[in-house]
């Protein structure tokens, strides 16, 4: 038993348009990217605080908002980027439902192992 309890469950959730054909998610990844673009102000330090190339955060960006059909950011060119409105509300309801869902989790496994 006592190896099992260094163990920790973890939760990947994800948010869908469920009418759009395209694989893209917003999960944990965009969540950071997100996040970054939030902190710095900048997709480009976002992208190098993730050890990510900007053309690759770019393209995730793009195809995120197309798969979603919304837009997630405010482009200023060399002036840096900032989050919509409505990103920030995806955003914000993303993290409280992935803390919501990993605190219940642990929960949960801490139970079962009893």
């Amino acid at each position: 038993m006592s190896e099992l309890a260094n163990l920790k469950p973890t939760i990947r959730l994800s948010i869908m348009n469920p009418d759009s054909d395209s694989g893209s998610l917003f999960g944990r990844g965009i969540a950071s990217l997100c996040l970054g673009v939030r902190e710095t102000g900048s997709l480009n330090a976002a992208a190098k605080s993730m050890g990510m190339a900007y053309s690759k955060a770019w393209r995730i960006i793009k195809d995120t908002e197309s798969a979603l059909d919304m837009q997630l950011l405010h482009r200023d060119g060399a002036h840096g980027s900032s989050l919509t409105d409505s990103c920030n509300k995806l955003l914000d309801a993303y993290l409280s439902i992935e803390e919501k869902l990993q605190e219940e989790a642990e929960k949960a496994f801490a139970d079962i192992l009893v």
